[in-house]
């Protein structure tokens, strides 16, 4: 008896699925914004910075993004080698989508409400 077959994966009509799947996986916009505010950097010193993760997720998020074009790496061929990473001009036009994402975030964040309380006002029609 066979294993049953299944069936095609059928690419979403949203064009924007295949980014947000691949930007939302853990990790990776957390590397992306390191990399784009603290520039060019070794392995480990990416990993320091990206507090948490570890070696092997950090190597398969970096494959990952620099093949689909948002980081690239710099092998210079010393003893020891050194390895570079750092963001591509296509990570570029990203932040520009990003940047008014981080302003939010510290906006909600310093103004000291939750977004619960929020839905709570709203909803039962109290102004402050």
């Amino acid at each position: 008896m066979s294993p049953p077959q299944r069936a095609p994966k059928i690419p979403s009509p949203c064009t924007i699925g295949g980014l947000l799947e691949l930007l939302t996986r853990p990790w990776t916009l957390h590397i992306l914004w390191v990399l784009s505010h603290n520039g060019e950097m070794r392995f480990g010193v990416l990993r320091r910075q990206v507090e948490g993760i570890s070696a092997r997720v950090l190597t398969e998020r970096l494959r990952t993004l620099q093949g689909a074009g948002f980081v690239f790496r710099h092998y210079e061929q010393t003893i020891p080698p050194a390895v570079t990473y750092g963001i591509t001009d296509r990570m570029k036009d990203i932040e520009k989508v990003l940047a008014p994402l981080e302003e939010l975030s510290r906006k909600w964040r310093g103004d000291g409400t939750t977004a619960g309380a929020e839905r709570e006002t709203t909803a039962t029609g109290a102004d402050a």
